[in-house]
């Protein structure tokens, strides 16, 4: 059976002040740094057979990737499809607020500026359409929060509500099998 990991990037300085980052290009923290790290220490150690790693290009995701590369000898790539959903006019805003909270309701909406839930969710699932086609190789997705709920939401139904409050923690991994 085929399977996939995916991870969430390091901790960002806009996680921190809980803001919403989308496409918007935020580096690492320190923390972020070292999470990614530790998180390859951690694939080495319970001995994940990971045969490539797939990044999305926004460089907290990148560089996490990088990190966990490094240490682990696994390939890298990016993957442009694992972009994070663009937000439009709430990217920089709290992740809580009441106008993004209706907002994010709307599936087939685009956000003001943005990228609707279905045109991200077509975006993945075609790419884990292309990865499942691939019987013998095992990935490590890095991307971010937003791709985690629809990765999760590929493999699991999901109601309206348990989607919007789906979310992992920096550098937690999570196994996915086909």
């Amino acid at each position: 059976m085929a399977s996939l990991y995916f991870t969430r990037h390091g901790q960002t300085i806009w996680n921190v002040e809980n803001k919403i980052c989308g496409a918007t290009n935020i580096d690492l923290t320190d923390l972020g740094h070292q999470q990614a790290i530790e998180l390859g220490n951690i694939i080495l150690k319970k001995g994940y057979k990971i045969d490539e790693i797939l990044s999305s290009p926004l460089i907290r995701a990148r560089k996490t990737a990088e990190h966990i590369s490094e240490v682990t000898g696994i390939p890298m790539r990016v993957e442009m499809r694992l972009t994070e959903q663009n937000f439009g006019k709430y990217e920089s805003t709290a992740r809580n607020g009441e106008e993004f909270k209706a907002a994010k309701a709307h599936f087939v909406n685009s956000y003001d500026g943005g990228e609707s839930m279905l045109r991200l969710a077509q975006r993945i699932y075609n790419l884990l359409d292309d990865i499942k086609s691939e019987d013998n190789k095992t990935y490590l997705l890095v991307a971010h929060n937003g791709i985690a709920r629809v990765v999760n939401s590929y493999f699991f139904d999901m109601s309206n509500e348990e989607y919007a409050a789906f979310g992992i923690n920096n550098c937690e991994i999570i196994r996915y099998d086909f």
